[in-house]
């Protein structure tokens, strides 16, 4: 059956479902070639503007590379060490913890008890049957734990080599791209290639600097609350709001889990979440457009169900690398006519209209540079 722009509509409408089906069943299924590659294009197209300024000090590329990632590297790694030694001081007190949490749940026994009329004998036997089947699936979360283990450690080696090589090709990768399109398709393929890069640059330096201050503004507002741990909590918090919509309420959630144990007082459970949700709120009208927004915006339906599929393919890796996925989408569908109304779909047109500062900064950053590169390759 050949399907052409006769066919009736569902044909085409089945025939494009298939073919993302199949395009989430590869994802799924290669996610450990894909995901190390995928964070590798993200960082390569970060470090771009520092290996040409480099390049343009008269170092070589391989060395302009080479100290590009160093730089990366470090700084990624003084993120781990400061979040490994607040978790390392946060593991020193899990017994304290675990005593709190026994206490609690004696009160809420007893609760179920007195309100449900279900004594501790019923309680305790529900309690060792559900005990008794995590033993036996126990198994097969040693092994899960073990693949996402090696599948880390693969993925910090192969994350640096993907990069460096896809630096050193650049040239090579662009050429490729042009040559696989008829000219007719030249400009459009430029507009893809520019827009994505500067839509990387001003999401990912975005978020470097609205997690920054959400991470002060939480850690502030817990320490002068008096909260144990408030660094880390305040710490954890800015990372997980990188998930759009549900790392908050994680974040949130289990900040108050914790302090339940450790607080004294039941009101500061309440003005943990006042302060986690008046940043939010805060960040979401004011640091978020003004910081992160640029001019290809991805609305809240599309981006909630992007982070969720995300999360269903590929886990963590995939709550992280959706919105990128569904910024470029976007790109690609605005420029192809055919697939304008599913970037329509994807947008929000309501909201971010304005280009932000960060936005017009990088943008000239990126005029600059691909100036540059057509006057090498007019030179060369």
């Amino acid at each position: 059956m050949i399907i052409n722009n006769e066919s009736p509509l569902y044909v085409k409408l089945g025939f494009k479902f298939l073919v993302i089906f199949f395009i989430c069943f590869f994802i799924n299924v290669s996610q450990n070639i894909l995901i190390p590659f995928a964070f590798a294009c993200l960082l390569a197209v970060l470090l771009m503007p520092v290996v040409s300024f480099l390049e343009t000090h008269k170092i070589s590329r391989v060395l302009s590379i080479t100290i590009s990632l160093i730089l990366a590297i470090g700084f990624i790694a003084g993120i781990i060490y400061f979040l490994s030694s607040q978790i390392a001081s946060f593991m020193q007190d899990i017994p304290s913890i675990k005593e709190h949490i026994n206490q609690h749940f004696i009160s809420l026994q007893n609760w179920v008890k007195d309100k449900l009329h279900i004594s501790f004998r019923e309680q305790n036997e529900y309690l060792n049957e559900q005990a008794n089947k995590l033993k036996a699936t126990g198994t097969g979360y040693i092994s899960h734990t073990f693949f996402s283990i090696t599948e880390a450690v693969m993925l910090l080696i192969l994350m640096p080599i993907y990069t460096f090589l896809l630096l050193f090709y650049k040239d090579h990768i662009r050429k490729f791209l042009f040559a696989v399109f008829s000219k007719e398709y030249t400009s459009g393929v430029q507009n893809v290639i520019s827009q994505t890069k500067l839509m990387i640059r001003s999401y990912m330096v975005g978020l470097l600097i609205e997690m920054a201050i959400v991470a002060t503004a939480n850690s502030v507002g817990l320490i002068i609350l008096g909260v144990k741990y408030a660094i880390f909590f305040g710490v954890l918090a800015a990372v997980l709001n990188l998930i759009p919509y549900i790392g908050m309420f994680s974040a949130t959630l289990f900040t108050v889990l914790v302090s339940l144990t450790t607080a004294d007082n039941t009101s500061d459970i309440i003005w943990i979440v006042i302060i986690f949700y008046s940043i939010h709120i805060i960040d979401v009208n004011f640091l978020m457009p003004r910081i992160v927004a640029s001019r290809l915006r991805i609305n809240a339906l599309i981006s909630i169900l992007g982070v969720v599929i995300g999360g269903a393919l590929t886990g963590i890796s995939g709550l992280f690398l959706s919105i990128p996925a569904i910024a470029f989408l976007k790109i690609v569908c605005d420029e192809v006519e055919e697939l304008r109304p599913w970037g329509m779909l994807l947008g929000d047109e309501t909201t971010y209209l304005k280009k932000t500062y960060l936005h017009k900064k990088l943008r000239k950053i990126s005029m600059k540079h691909s100036t540059a590169d057509v006057g090498k390759k007019h030179n060369q």
